[in-house]
Protein backbone atom coordinates (compact mmCIF):
# COMPACT_ATOMS: atom_id res chain seq x y z
CA UNK A 1 0.00 0.00 0.00
CA UNK A 2 1.04 3.41 -0.65
CA UNK A 3 2.96 5.32 1.95
CA UNK A 4 3.52 9.25 2.25
CA UNK A 5 5.20 9.47 5.34
CA UNK A 6 8.36 10.39 6.99
CA UNK A 7 10.60 7.28 6.53
CA UNK A 8 14.16 6.98 7.54
CA UNK A 9 16.74 4.27 6.56
CA UNK A 10 16.96 3.08 10.25
CA UNK A 11 20.49 1.98 12.27
CA UNK A 12 20.05 -0.76 14.87
CA UNK A 13 22.41 -2.33 17.22
CA UNK A 14 22.87 -5.89 16.77
CA UNK A 15 19.86 -6.91 19.35
CA UNK A 16 17.38 -4.70 16.79
CA UNK A 17 18.81 -6.78 13.64
CA UNK A 18 16.71 -9.45 13.23
CA UNK A 19 13.69 -7.32 14.75
CA UNK A 20 13.99 -4.33 11.82
CA UNK A 21 16.63 -5.61 9.31
CA UNK A 22 15.77 -9.22 8.22
CA UNK A 23 16.44 -11.23 5.08
CA UNK A 24 14.11 -11.32 2.42
CA UNK A 25 13.13 -14.72 3.22
CA UNK A 26 10.32 -15.99 6.11
CA UNK A 27 12.28 -16.39 9.51
CA UNK A 28 10.32 -17.12 12.89
CA UNK A 29 10.74 -15.04 15.72
CA UNK A 30 9.88 -13.67 19.14
CA UNK A 31 9.12 -10.33 19.05
CA UNK A 32 9.42 -8.48 22.78
CA UNK A 33 7.37 -6.12 23.89
CA UNK A 34 7.94 -2.91 23.63
CA UNK A 35 6.70 0.44 24.01
CA UNK A 36 4.78 2.91 21.55
CA UNK A 37 3.20 5.93 20.30
CA UNK A 38 0.56 5.42 18.72
CA UNK A 39 -2.74 6.60 16.36
CA UNK A 40 -5.52 4.87 14.90
CA UNK A 41 -7.18 5.54 11.16
CA UNK A 42 -9.03 4.49 8.77
CA UNK A 43 -9.30 4.78 4.88
CA UNK A 44 -6.64 5.19 1.97
CA UNK A 45 -3.42 6.03 3.32
CA UNK A 46 -2.73 8.38 0.04
CA UNK A 47 -4.77 11.41 1.85
CA UNK A 48 -3.70 14.06 3.61
CA UNK A 49 -5.55 12.62 7.17
CA UNK A 50 -2.83 9.58 7.27
CA UNK A 51 -0.25 12.21 6.83
CA UNK A 52 -1.18 13.50 9.14
CA UNK A 53 -1.71 11.38 11.80
CA UNK A 54 2.01 10.02 10.53
CA UNK A 55 3.35 13.76 11.30
CA UNK A 56 1.62 14.07 14.88
CA UNK A 57 3.31 10.42 16.14
CA UNK A 58 6.80 11.90 14.75
CA UNK A 59 6.14 15.47 16.45
CA UNK A 60 6.07 13.86 20.06
CA UNK A 61 9.06 11.17 19.30
CA UNK A 62 11.39 13.94 18.16
CA UNK A 63 10.25 16.14 21.10
CA UNK A 64 10.96 13.80 23.43
CA UNK A 65 14.36 12.89 21.82
CA UNK A 66 15.53 16.50 21.46
CA UNK A 67 15.13 17.45 25.54
CA UNK A 68 18.50 17.59 26.21
CA UNK A 69 18.90 20.25 24.11
CA UNK A 70 15.69 21.79 24.99
CA UNK A 71 17.21 22.10 28.50
CA UNK A 72 15.46 18.79 29.84
CA UNK A 73 16.97 15.46 30.03
CA UNK A 74 14.87 12.29 31.32
CA UNK A 75 15.92 10.18 33.98
CA UNK A 76 17.90 7.61 32.20
CA UNK A 77 18.10 9.47 28.56
CA UNK A 78 20.57 7.54 25.86
CA UNK A 79 21.37 8.73 22.33
CA UNK A 80 19.37 7.17 20.04
CA UNK A 81 17.35 7.73 16.39
CA UNK A 82 14.26 7.89 16.36
CA UNK A 83 12.23 4.28 15.01
CA UNK A 84 11.08 3.90 12.03
CA UNK A 85 6.89 4.29 11.27
CA UNK A 86 5.44 0.69 12.06
CA UNK A 87 1.56 -0.01 11.35
CA UNK A 88 -0.97 -2.74 12.22
CA UNK A 89 -3.34 -3.08 9.25
CA UNK A 90 -6.87 -4.50 8.35
CA UNK A 91 -10.02 -3.83 6.34
CA UNK A 92 -13.40 -3.26 7.31
CA UNK A 93 -15.93 -6.21 7.15
CA UNK A 94 -17.37 -4.48 4.01
CA UNK A 95 -13.55 -4.66 2.53
CA UNK A 96 -13.15 -8.34 3.43
CA UNK A 97 -16.25 -9.07 1.39
CA UNK A 98 -14.64 -7.02 -1.72
CA UNK A 99 -12.48 -9.02 -4.65
CA UNK A 100 -10.19 -6.13 -5.01
CA UNK A 101 -8.37 -4.30 -2.11
CA UNK A 102 -10.32 -1.30 -1.58
CA UNK A 103 -8.05 1.26 0.04
CA UNK A 104 -10.88 3.44 1.34
CA UNK A 105 -11.71 0.54 3.41
CA UNK A 106 -8.58 0.12 5.63
CA UNK A 107 -8.55 -0.16 9.50
CA UNK A 108 -5.34 0.74 10.61
CA UNK A 109 -2.90 1.54 13.88
CA UNK A 110 0.56 3.26 13.05
CA UNK A 111 2.88 3.80 15.77
CA UNK A 112 6.31 4.40 16.40
CA UNK A 113 8.30 2.34 18.86
CA UNK A 114 9.94 4.55 21.89
CA UNK A 115 13.20 3.59 24.22
CA UNK A 116 13.22 2.15 27.44
CA UNK A 117 12.86 5.49 29.29
CA UNK A 118 9.95 6.55 27.89
CA UNK A 119 7.14 5.97 30.39
CA UNK A 120 3.30 7.54 30.21
CA UNK A 121 4.52 10.56 32.15
CA UNK A 122 6.61 11.38 30.09
CA UNK A 123 4.60 10.63 26.46
CA UNK A 124 2.48 13.44 28.75
CA UNK A 125 5.00 15.89 29.24
CA UNK A 126 6.05 15.65 25.49
CA UNK A 127 2.52 15.66 24.29
CA UNK A 128 2.15 19.63 25.87
CA UNK A 129 5.31 20.32 24.57
CA UNK A 130 4.48 19.47 21.09
CA UNK A 131 0.49 21.10 21.19
CA UNK A 132 2.87 23.88 22.31
CA UNK A 133 4.77 24.36 19.07
CA UNK A 134 2.80 22.05 16.54
CA UNK A 135 -0.90 23.02 15.33
CA UNK A 136 -1.37 19.31 14.50
CA UNK A 137 -5.26 18.82 16.13
CA UNK A 138 -4.26 14.78 16.00
CA UNK A 139 -2.04 15.10 18.92
CA UNK A 140 -4.46 14.44 21.02
CA UNK A 141 -5.60 11.28 19.64
CA UNK A 142 -2.40 9.37 19.92
CA UNK A 143 -1.71 7.68 23.04
CA UNK A 144 1.16 5.51 24.72
CA UNK A 145 0.93 1.82 24.60
CA UNK A 146 3.00 -1.12 25.28
CA UNK A 147 2.54 -3.95 22.64
CA UNK A 148 3.55 -7.49 22.82
CA UNK A 149 3.73 -9.16 19.81
CA UNK A 150 5.39 -12.53 20.80
CA UNK A 151 5.63 -15.05 18.57
CA UNK A 152 5.58 -13.96 14.67
CA UNK A 153 6.49 -14.94 11.35
CA UNK A 154 8.57 -11.83 9.46
CA UNK A 155 10.40 -11.21 5.85
CA UNK A 156 11.86 -8.15 4.69
CA UNK A 157 9.70 -7.02 1.39
CA UNK A 158 12.12 -5.37 -1.51
CA UNK A 159 10.00 -3.10 -3.81
CA UNK A 160 6.63 -1.34 -4.42
CA UNK A 161 3.46 -1.75 -1.88
CA UNK A 162 1.17 -2.78 -4.62
CA UNK A 163 3.39 -5.58 -5.00
CA UNK A 164 3.57 -7.05 -1.15
CA UNK A 165 1.30 -10.07 -2.01
CA UNK A 166 3.91 -12.01 -3.30
CA UNK A 167 5.55 -11.83 -0.27
CA UNK A 168 3.03 -12.70 1.95
CA UNK A 169 1.98 -15.66 0.02
CA UNK A 170 5.56 -17.04 0.64
CA UNK A 171 5.21 -16.35 4.04
CA UNK A 172 2.26 -18.17 4.06
CA UNK A 173 4.04 -21.10 2.73
CA UNK A 174 6.43 -20.97 5.23
CA UNK A 175 4.07 -21.16 7.75
CA UNK A 176 2.26 -23.65 6.49
CA UNK A 177 5.51 -26.15 6.11
CA UNK A 178 6.26 -25.35 9.72
CA UNK A 179 3.30 -26.26 11.68
CA UNK A 180 2.51 -22.89 12.21
CA UNK A 181 -1.10 -21.07 12.43
CA UNK A 182 -1.70 -17.05 11.46
CA UNK A 183 -3.20 -15.51 14.58
CA UNK A 184 -4.68 -12.68 13.33
CA UNK A 185 -5.49 -11.22 9.89
CA UNK A 186 -3.96 -8.41 10.88
CA UNK A 187 -0.47 -7.69 9.48
CA UNK A 188 2.59 -5.55 10.73
CA UNK A 189 4.33 -3.55 8.66
CA UNK A 190 7.97 -1.84 9.22
CA UNK A 191 8.90 1.22 7.07
CA UNK A 192 12.51 0.93 6.93
CA UNK A 193 12.99 3.03 3.76
CA UNK A 194 12.64 7.00 2.44
CA UNK A 195 10.26 6.65 0.05
CA UNK A 196 11.08 10.33 -0.85
CA UNK A 197 14.63 9.18 -1.62
CA UNK A 198 14.03 5.61 -2.76
CA UNK A 199 12.69 4.09 -6.03
CA UNK A 200 9.43 1.84 -5.69
CA UNK A 201 11.34 -1.25 -6.48
CA UNK A 202 13.93 -0.75 -3.54
CA UNK A 203 12.10 0.21 -1.11
CA UNK A 204 12.25 -2.41 1.96
CA UNK A 205 9.22 -2.64 3.93
CA UNK A 206 9.86 -5.85 7.31
CA UNK A 207 6.11 -7.34 7.10
CA UNK A 208 4.96 -9.59 9.86
CA UNK A 209 2.21 -12.25 10.74
CA UNK A 210 1.71 -13.21 14.57
CA UNK A 211 1.30 -17.03 14.67
CA UNK A 212 0.79 -19.65 16.84
CA UNK A 213 2.12 -23.63 16.92
CA UNK A 214 -0.16 -25.86 16.01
Amino acid sequence: MELLGECYEIRVGKKEKDIYLPKNKPMLIKVPKAKYFCIQGKGNPNQQDFQNRIGALYALSYTIRMMPKNGYTPEGYYEYTVYPLEGFWDLSEVGRQKEELDKDELIYTIMIKQPDFVDEKLFEQALTIAKQKKQNPLLDEVYFDRIDEGLCVQMMHIGSYDHEKETFDCMKEYIVNNHLEIKTLVHKEIYISDIRKVSPEKLKTVLRYQVVQQ
